[in-house]
């Protein structure tokens, strides 16, 4: 019999492949959406940035380029629609994570799940209306899948033992690596194909996936160890050895003390400098590979699919290591997650910056893209599980916050990359988009190394303190007035 937190942790890691396919769809999708002849000119002439790479095919001279989209998107627009997910993913992140602690996380994940997937069927409709038919179909697509995260966290924080939380966690977020690498690869054949109409597919089988895993959620799934009807009595005992005290519903946020707490401001800036650096790629790779590098769809999809399964690759090990060192008490877990935290953003500024200068070369590219991912992969060991660690009563509301903050740019960076290339997909201002993630990232990385702590936070117990010293200054006064009878 498979252990109720293994079940969890498969459920969850399926259930953050959907999200992923749902979410980052759009990106390789919008290559044959809208073409590659389309530029923001007014004209039909492309900004060839590295000539050498393109071999004509059929073309009437050697300038131009097969076009093959139905919208006339510009750069802009095109950014505007990507980042409009984070729109909506923006406001429910707080809003679930306190609802999650204070009555289940179970049904907030998995309906936030089922939600974006039957918006994600309306995704082609909604395309072929209007363009920002598109973008609030998006933003309530972000306002779906914006639950789910926070929730997660609360669910760990319940289900997990300490000594398991770093590869649990890391094993769950596998599923948003290898959701990416799937659909980045799948959309590119099936956007090429004649399958239920080429792209419109992608969103239909993306859809469908996120229905069938609800019900298996839906069945497998208990709020707490507790309330499992089938868990053995060893894993029982086993997960609350392993577990700090859960916050009780009646408990209140101590807000104040959050937000003036300098290791909460490290996660947070950390949070937000990684999703920069990691959104800028995320969503804009497509786009860099087709239209400057000129892959042709499929090899696109194929290629941009390569660093996620590098990340998969390097963050399980390294979550592995890392519950090691904490088992073997050979580091602080404060130690261990700074350690895993520099490696994850000081490499990946340095693959940045190589290739913002290394030029046409598609091949020490692709390498420095899966490099830079597969270390990158190590934060799912580092600032990302430092919530649990600081207050795990409060994970779900910690956890809302830096993602609520650190969503911003889903749709700054799209937006700031879209005003980048306004001028033209040339090698220097890509050039530039990368330079800029690099010093977000060193500077981020190293706020958070400085001001960082996974230790117990005094807040996590604020509430309880006040209590008891309620109570005992409540017991003082009767005792006192006893003392007078």
């Amino acid at each position: 019999m498979i252990p109720a937190r293994f079940v969890l942790t498969i459920l969850g890691f399926f259930g953050y492949i959907n999200l992923y396919a749902m979410r980052v769809n759009l990106s390789v999708a919008m290559v044959a959406m809208v073409g590659k002849t389309h530029t923001d000119n007014g004209t039909n002439e492309t900004v060839i940035t590295c000539p050498e790479l393109i071999i004509p095919k059929n073309l009437t001279n050697e300038n131009d380029i097969e076009t093959f989209g139905e919208f006339d998107w510009d750069s802009s627009i095109q950014g505007q629609v990507i980042g409009s997910y984070f729109y909506g993913y923006i406001l429910t992140q707080l809003p679930a994570g306190i609802l999650a602690e204070m009555y289940g996380a179970k049904w907030i994940y998995g309906i936030g799940i089922l939600m974006t997937s039957l918006l994600t069927f309306l995704t082609p409709l909604a395309a072929r209306w209007n363009v920002w038919a598109l973008v609030v179909l998006r933003a309530a697509i972000g306002l779906s899948g914006g639950v789910a995260f926070p929730a997660m966290n609360v669910l760990i924080s319940r289900w997990v033992p300490k000594m398991e939380r770093s590869r649990i966690s890391t094993a769950m977020n596998l599923g948003t690596m290898l959701g990416t690498l799937a659909t980045n690869a799948v959309t590119g054949i099936l956007s090429e194909s004649s399958f239920l109409g080429g792209w419109p597919s992608v969103f239909y089988i993306c859809g469908l996936m996120g229905i069938v895993w609800f019900i298996l959620w839906a069945l497998l799934i208990h709020e707490t160890p507790d309330d499992h009807p089938r868990i053995s009595k060893e894993e029982l005992i086993y997960i609350h050895e392993g577990l700090d005290q859960a916050k009780s519903k009646d408990m209140k946020i101590p807000w104040k003390s959050i937000w003036t707490s300098l290791p909460m401001w490290a996660v947070i800036v950390a949070h937000f400098g990684n999703n920069w650096a990691f959104y800028t790629l995320l969503t804009m790779m497509p786009t860099y590979l087709s239209n400057v590098l000129h892959f042709d769809l499929k090899d696109n999809g194929l290629v941009s699919g390569i660093p996620f399964l590098m990340m998969a690759l390097f963050a399980f090990p390294a979550s592995i290591v890392a519950d090691y060192l904490r088992a073997g008490d050979y580091l602080r877990v404060t130690t261990i997650r700074k350690l895993m935290n520099s490696i994850a953003f000081f490499g990946p500024a340095l693959c940045a910056v190589a290739i913002a200068f290394v030029g046409c070369r598609p091949i020490i590219i692709t390498v420095l893209f899966s490099v830079s991912f597969g270390l990158n992969g190590l934060v799912y060991s580092s600032f990302m599980v430092n919530h649990v660690d600081m207050s795990p009563k409060f994970a779900g509301t910690l956890l809302g916050i830096t993602n609520a903050i650190a969503a911003l740019p889903g749709f700054l960076a799209p937006a700031f990359v879209g005003v980048i290339l306004k001028s033209g997909q040339t090698l220097r201002n890509w050039a530039f988009v990368y330079i800029s993630s690099a010093v977000i990232l060193f500077l981020c990385g190293l706020f958070y190394d400085i001001f960082a702590s996974a230790d117990l936070q005094p807040w996590n117990e604020e509430n309880e303190k006040k209590e008891t010293e309620k109570k005992n200054s409540t017991f003082s006064d009767e005792y006192v007035n006893s003392s007078k009878l």
